[in-house]
């Protein structure tokens, strides 16, 4: 992550609010999927979709080397995912839920 001076925080702070109801506002897949290819490189776009690509084999408890041989994700990306499933901020387990839910 960028580090920025202290005189830049509350800036930083209204960009992300910014950021957070820009993402509220999406109603459709294809928005999301506009709004992401804006926003995001191509090699971010893909990292995000590698971590999301395995949060449920985590949450069903498959092996990290089966996640890998089935989804090509690295070992330690599949570990950090499992870290903050397992509690951190608990954003994928909120999703994951919610997903389930549908």
């Amino acid at each position: 992550m960028k580090s920025h001076r202290e005189t830049n925080r509350s800036a930083l702070a209204r960009a992300e609010r910014s950021l957070l109801q820009a993402l509220l506002t999406l109603r459709t897949e294809q928005e999301c999927r506009n709004f992401l290819n804006d926003l995001l490189t191509p090699a971010e776009l893909e990292a995000l979709i590698d971590r999301w690509s395995v949060v449920a084999y985590i949450d069903e408890g498959m092996p990290y080397r089966k996640i890998h041989e089935l989804t090509g994700v690295s070992v330690t990306t599949i570990g950090r995912v499992a870290r903050f499933l397992a509690g951190e901020n608990g954003g994928y387990r909120v999703a994951l839920e919610r997903l389930n839910a549908q």
